[in-house]
């Protein structure tokens, strides 16, 4: 076994599911932080075990004849964007690679018709939702930005990040600028003291209204009629500026209490014609151009019929399910996330949708308690966590033996254990297709149809 700090040159020869590089040494894999397939790199060992080592590349010795220079300033050290430095056709390569190896090594399945990735035209100022973290800072007393690669505990100060408008770029270098002066005290990550924790930017880019939330731990936003009268001012476009209080240690831009300071308390977003409010704590598709092609590709599996009962599994603030309404008889929808069905059953009304219902609660528990809802369906979207669908949701959607099913996931190991196992109980998998959602990063979703055999 190699010793930790151990200097070594590495072949790469693949890139791994969560992003990391993979290299040989000797014949044993080594995983890194860095590099593309074809290169060599000079790495420094961080952990070392019998089968495979760590490291952390230090030098690329040997370039890729598709690496690329990255444009973002922070590329080096933000842990965002990690692909930037592929040029975009390979990144698909591998996105879709991911899904392929996935359904091969886990799923065990290799007759799977897997299509050509669908690609976004905008690689960067893509995301409508952008989350900042505040952290003391010896020298500058704190910063503002985005964490270090693979480090919780240590952020870098954002001085432009390019999957956001310029107008939010703006956002983050005024309020910094605004905390500095006022001497509002920011929250330290290790001791867990101080009040200014996060800044979450929401940008729609079909209706280009803004929200801001800032996050902080117990207490009134000091001053906030002279934040509100300076922020506004300076950006005239910000449509609502909300205050949520996160009174816990984990490190998350989620609030337990909300304060509206400034506008609506929401903003509003369009997807295929139907228009979507999105609150602060609201979960909404990150992409929303490529949501789009996502639930238009979804649609089209299905193929739904006018007289179609429609499960919208997992169903959050109603999206999937609502742009379908208007090809089906009925849409039912489920989602253990109460503030997500409060905002569904809103966006239903000023959509004028009739023909939709939400069911607040968990999908294993509700299909034992009240079967006859699941019953009366015939096809079903399904659209889980990273983590899958449940075991137990998972055998009750075999036994009610929908005929049709559509599974979105963001995962796609998770995709394959569930799509195996419903191949096993006499589903036939149709056409998997992946969607490109966030260019620059690892991250893949796709869309598969099934069959009931």
């Amino acid at each position: 076994m190699r010793k930790i700090g151990e200097i070594v040159d590495a072949k790469i020869k693949d890139l791994a599911f969560d992003g990391k590089a993979i290299g040989d040494i000797d014949g044993k894999i080594i995983f890194l932080n860095g590099g593309l397939p074809g290169e060599t790199v000079r790495a420094r060992i961080t952990k070392s075990r019998p089968r495979f080592d760590a490291a952390k590349v230090l030098q690329i010795i040997e370039k890729a004849p598709e690496r690329i220079d990255a444009p973002c300033r922070h590329f080096d050290i933000c842990g965002g964007c990690t692909w930037q430095d592929l040029e975009y056709e390979r990144q698909l390569y591998y996105k879709r690679k991911q899904v392929v190896d996935c359904i091969k090594h886990i799923g065990k399945m290799d007759d799977v018709e897997i299509t050509d990735i669908i690609g976004a035209p905008e690689q960067f100022r893509y995301r409508n939702k952008m989350e900042f973290s505040f952290h003391v800072a010896p020298e500058d007393g704190f910063v503002l930005g985005l964490h270090h690669r693979g480090e919780f505990d240590k952020i870098f100060n954002l001085e432009e990040c390019l999957l956001q408008s310029d107008t939010a770029n703006k956002i983050v270098l005024w309020l910094s600028e605004y905390i500095k002066t006022n001497r509002i005290p920011v929250y330290d990550l290790i001791e867990h003291t101080g009040y200014i924790r996060f800044l979450i930017i929401r940008e729609t880019a079909n209706t280009g209204q803004i929200m801001v939330n800032i996050v902080t731990s117990n207490g009134k936003f000091p001053d906030a009629q002279k934040f509100i009268s300076e922020f506004t001012a300076a950006f005239p476009e910000i449509t609502t500026v909300a205050h949520n209080i996160n009174s816990q240690k984990a490190n998350i831009a989620k609030g337990e209490q909300e304060t509206i300071l400034f506008g609506p308390g929401c903003i509003e977003e369009i997807l295929l014609g139907k228009k979507f409010r999105i609150y602060a704590n609201s979960f909404f598709q990150t992409n929303s151009r490529q949501a789009e092609k996502l639930y238009q590709t979804a649609f089209e599996l299905l193929n739904p019929e006018p007289t179609d009962r429609l499960l919208d599994l997992y169903c959050g603030t109603g999206t999937i399910g609502l742009c379908a309404s208007d090809r089906v008889e009925r849409v039912v929808g489920v989602e253990i996330e109460e503030s997500a069905v409060t905002a569904a059953k809103e966006n239903a009304v000023i959509n004028n949708v009739e023909n939709a219902e939400y069911i607040c609660g968990s999908a294993q528990d509700l299909m034992k308690t009240d079967p006859e809802l699941f019953s009366g369906l015939n096809c079903a979207i399904i659209d889980p966590p990273r983590a899958g669908l449940h075991k137990k949701a998972l055998k009750g959607l075999i036994d009610f033996g929908y005929p049709r099913l559509v599974y979105i996931s963001c995962n796609p190991a998770t995709f394959a254990r569930d799509a195996a196992i419903m191949r096993e109980n006499g589903y036939n998998i149709g056409r998997v297709i992946p969607v490109d959602m966030f260019p620059h990063t690892m991250h893949i979703e796709l869309a598969a149809d099934f069959t009931k055999g």
